[in-house]
């Protein structure tokens, strides 16, 4: 681990004043930038700990929910309003580590989670773009069963870890930052990247800028929500596909569907061609599987995960199937 300074912030302007600084990292509850520290994939001069910044949920004018950067994902899952109304956001956080770990991660940094791809891990025996650009992607050929079939490239196979970015995208989430050029919002769905030519670079984020909150829109009187995750074991895998999926229905037919996949991309997948294909359709196992299909028309399985689109599509059949009988509403 380099040698680094350490500053804990008193509010968000003296969090952007010291992140400014060329070398700076903002450290939340550091559960996973303190491993890449570890293994010198993360080398910053300088923590700025922000966990002392506002730490609140509010309920907004349209019925929505806004949740400060650093709240801790216990805090999150546990809250009322959110168990209660946005289910697939609480179940998605609580799906994705122990309760150890939710304790201490907040929103903002499990938003910036990089990826667990073991070359990416292996900074002494593996080649990999994402931490040493143009060093090649041993991935590709390698081990890759966990890798991405969507969106990935040439440069990149890596997928993004996070369960709560899951439910956030399907939830249509808004991302509040903040840095030297002033305030703006970031549709969720806009915040990670497609890796390109550039995989190194993971979020749409400015140099020092703050995540400071996390925007849920109010959901239809009627929707439903529900998030699973299939992995390699039960106790805090990461996933090799998950389902995040809000559904409304009129009588039996599909008012509105939000879908967004993990597990399958270097970002949370939002499914927009398996949402069109299924608006207006009644919810069976083979409208699902079809609409799974053409999300999936354009998958690239590598050698050791081509089971992935396969079983993506038997999962949001069995989520958009339970909660359509409000079995998991």
């Amino acid at each position: 681990m380099n040698p680094f300074q350490y500053a804990r912030a008193d509010d968000a302007a003296d969090a952007l004043r010291r992140g400014a600084i060329s070398g700076a990292a903002y450290l939340g509850g550091g559960t996973n930038l303190v491993d890449l520290m570890r293994e010198t994939i993360a080398r910053p001069d300088q923590l700025i700990d922000v966990t002392g910044l506002p730490a609140t949920i509010a309920e907004t004018d349209d019925g929505g929910l806004l949740i400060d950067g650093a709240v801790r994902n216990t805090a999150l899952a546990e809250h009322s309003a959110v168990r209660k109304r946005y289910p697939v956001l609480s179940r998605a956080i609580l799906a994705g580590a122990s309760a150890q770990i939710r304790n201490m991660a907040t929103v903002g940094g499990n938003l910036l989670q990089r990826t667990r791809c073991t070359y990416f891990y292996d900074a002494e025996g593996a080649r990999c773009n994402k931490r040493t650009p143009g060093s090649g992607c041993d991935a590709r050929e390698g081990f890759n069963r966990i890798h991405a079939v969507l969106g990935a490239s040439d440069a990149c196979v890596a997928t993004h870890p996070s369960d709560m970015c899951v439910a956030l995208a399907a939830l249509d989430a808004t991302v509040h930052v903040e840095g030297a050029e002033g305030q703006r919002t970031i549709p969720f769905a806009d915040l990670h990247r497609l890796p390109g030519d550039q995989p190194d670079r993971d979020t749409v984020l400015r140099d020092g800028e703050l995540i400071t909150a996390i925007a849920l829109p109010a959901l239809p009187t009627g929707a439903r929500s529900a998030y699973r995750k299939v992995r390699d074991r039960a106790s805090y895998a990461f996933a090799l596909v998950s389902v995040a999926a809000v559904l409304q229905l009129e009588g039996d037919r599909v008012a509105d569907v939000r879908i967004a996949f993990g597990g399958v991309a270097h970002k949370p997948w939002r499914a927009t061609k398996a949402e069109a294909a299924l608006r207006g359709q009644t919810i069976t196992q083979q409208a699902v599987l079809d609409a799974a299909a053409a999300e999936f028309a354009e998958a690239r399985p590598l050698r050791d995960n081509a089971f992935k689109p396969a079983l993506a599509a038997r999962t949001l059949a069995a989520v958009l199937t339970d909660l359509a009988r409000g079995e998991a509403a």
